[in-house]
């Protein structure tokens, strides 16, 4: 007699790590052995207009596995986490209607902590709170929102992306609203039910053996044109999206501050420094099994005795 179908003998693998680690081939992999799609949890793939520069799957891994949430908005559109976490919900409830697991993979923590816990609830902010830090950010520049974040929040500071002034400018906020730090409202445990069961996987490697890889990558990029692309979305700069490692170091170059070497010197640096930032919030957020990348049979194993364990008839 099979076994019928339940809401909870449905899983969602989530496969985590930072940049350059080697994140899709192994979703892709996975996804061929059980017969899964792909879930992006990557803040920048989701863009049509930035392929090179986010390590995108290739035409033809995205013709041949099933793949949700790559290139699918446009730079000009706004896209937030709540975006995402709506979205996401009303996508894997629906495939799970004729699926049993699902593959996410990416490393944007924001997104792997809103379907993992759910968004964090955060006061409501004044206006004139915002628009002060946007004249400090105007007047002082990047270096002051960073001083004064790290001064009043170092634990939240140590995490982030604090190359990014939006982000910066919304944790100030969020502090000088509420008069506590922002990353203790990032601690507050959100019981949320899901009819699927959370398989968590975290990959991992030496410091060293992953920078070698980041600045392996970034040559590929270079060779696979990632000027001409960059080029073509110079003139939209200004656009949140587009404040992203890989493409500012090449703005800039384009406007002369640098040479060409020295943009891609950088783009190695940056990169670098964002895997070092991501393993500090992975480490810190979620609880995880960790694998090497290339032991794929420990993960498959990790995952099926998972399954096996939780099934329920």
């Amino acid at each position: 007699m099979s076994r019928p179908i339940t809401s909870i003998n449905k899983f969602l693998v989530i496969l985590a790590g930072p940049t350059g680690i080697g994140k899709s081939s192994i979703a892709i992999h996975l996804a061929k052995t059980y017969n899964a799609e792909i879930f992006s949890a990557d803040s920048r793939q989701i863009y049509k207009e930035m392929n090179v520069g986010t390590a995108k799957p290739t035409r033809s891994e995205l013709d041949d596995t099933g793949h949700h949430f790559i290139g699918e908005i446009s730079i000009f559109e706004k896209y937030s986490v709540g975006h995402y976490e709506t979205d996401l919900n009303l996508r894997l409830e629906s495939y799970f209607k004729s699926n049993d697991i699902a593959i996410m993979a990416g490393g944007t923590g924001l997104y792997l902590r809103a379907i993992m816990e759910g968004l964090d609830e955060f006061p409501e902010v004044p206006t004139k709170i915002t628009d002060e830090l946007n004249n400090s950010f105007v007047l002082s520049g990047l270096e002051y929102l960073r001083d004064t974040l790290q001064q009043l929040d170092p634990e939240y500071y140590a995490s982030m992306d604090n190359f990014n002034h939006r982000r910066l400018i919304r944790a100030l906020s969020v502090i000088k609203a509420s008069g506590k730090t922002y990353s203790s409202f990032l601690l507050q445990k959100k019981s949320k039910e899901k009819n699927y069961i959370v398989i968590p996987i975290l990959l991992e490697m030496s410091r060293e053996e992953l920078y070698e890889r980041i600045n392996l990558r970034v040559e590929e990029m270079i060779s696979c044109d990632l000027e001409a692309e960059a080029k073509l979305l110079h003139q939209f700069r200004g656009i949140q999206a587009l404040e992203t490692v890989g493409y500012q170091e090449l703005f800039d170059y384009f406007e002369g501050k640098y040479d060409l070497r020295m943009a891609v010197d950088l783009i190695k640096q940056n990169s670098r420094r964002y895997a070092k930032r991501q393993m500090t919030w992975f480490r810190k957020y979620g609880e995880w099994k960790r694998f090497h990348p290339q032991h794929i049979l420990e993960i498959q194993n990790f995952i099926d005795k998972t399954i096996s364990t939780n099934l329920k008839i």
